[in-house]
């Protein structure tokens, strides 16, 4: 009986081990040290207690420091005190490094109050951060999960198989529920749903991504015209201004600002400010035309290096998809 059970137990593992080399094992991994840092509860609660382990250090060194005053004083008397003062400041010493190790122990020992006090902060967003990796594994398929910060060595971790920020994710959105209303929970539900989508597919996320950048590029130049226009127009305003206190000013009889000091007419300044504003004006069009063109360049890179990406992700599934059925087909046939 115990044999067939150890039969069957064997010939499950085998089928579960072919299947998984089959299908490809799905890898991913999370940075600890990265997602702590970017919640801020645990952010403010770490400032605060360096600063009551900084208040700490101050008392043990304030200590040590007045233990110091007492050796010197001892050091410098002793010749003129007898023996039992002698023993009897000795042992007061002795008594306050004690207590001030001891003060130091309890602090920032093994067991001490800093490294508990760490301990009760990270509980809570590691508890979180453990259901929202299992909730991330069962949804996306995720055979193996690591975390980066532990002691596992990762002698090199690609970019892709990274979690952290779905992670952060879902920590933030459980966050932010508690404040919204019920229809902007639908709203962050449904928004939700189309961030969920673009985890499970790499390939959307890319374009998703792709798309977002020729977006921010096309704003940037329609920006960059509506400067370019309200700047022109602020030029004509401040033209037309001048133009109209020339005239006001010959009008009226009055000397003109550009008279100089020796009482001879300057060159109108209408001139020089018109011949100005056309050159920075060229200058602002040749700079946006530059720059349009320049991010119409990185567009066309960007995306040529994704379709390469994703080019190169398919030969190479499709490699281990070969590899795989090889595998298989000569393992079949070592069976036969």
């Amino acid at each position: 009986m115990t044999k067939q059970f150890l039969c069957l137990f064997l010939a499950f593992i085998t089928v579960q081990t072919m299947e998984g080399q089959a299908r490809g094992n799905k890898l991913g991994y999370i940075d600890m040290e990265y997602i702590l840092q970017n919640v801020p509860d645990y952010t403010e609660a770490k400032i605060q207690l360096e600063q009551k382990a900084q208040k700490w250090k101050l008392e043990i060194d304030t200590k040590k420091i007045e233990i110091n005053k007492l050796k010197e004083a001892l050091k410098a008397e002793k010749a003129l005190l007898t023996k039992e003062l002698i023993d009897e400041r000795e042992t007061e010493i002795s008594f306050l490094e004690n207590e001030n190790l001891e003060y130091q122990q309890k602090r920032f020992g093994a067991n001490g109050d800093l490294i508990l006090q760490k301990s009760i902060l990270v509980k809570p967003i590691q508890d979180q951060v453990f259901t929202a990796v299992q909730d991330i594994a069962e949804r996306l398929k995720y055979d193996f999960i690591f975390d980066k910060a532990s002691d596992l060595t990762m002698l090199f971790a690609a970019k892709r198989f990274d979690i952290s920020e779905q992670v952060l994710r879902i920590l933030n959105r459980t966050e932010k529920r508690e404040q919204l209303t019920k229809k902007q929970q639908k709203e962050a539900e449904a928004r939700e749903l189309k961030e969920d989508a673009l985890d499970s597919n790499p390939a959307l996320a890319d374009r998703q991504k792709l798309l977002e950048e020729k977006k921010a590029a096309r704003e940037k130049v329609l920006e960059d015209r509506k400067l370019l226009q309200e700047q022109k127009k602020k030029e004509y305003d401040d033209k037309r201004k001048q133009i109209q206190d020339d005239r006001e000013a010959k009008k009226n009889g009055t000397v003109s600002a550009n008279i100089t000091k020796e009482g001879s007419t300057a060159t109108p300044t209408g001139v020089d400010t018109t011949k100005e504003a056309a050159d920075q004006a060229t200058q602002k069009q040749a700079d946006a035309k530059a720059k349009l063109l320049e991010n119409r360049k990185k567009i066309f890179e960007d995306r040529k290096k994704a379709l390469e990406e994703r080019r190169q992700k398919i030969l190479e599934d499709r490699e281990a998809l070969k590899k795989a059925k090889q595998e298989k087909l000569k393992e079949n046939t070592n069976n036969n």
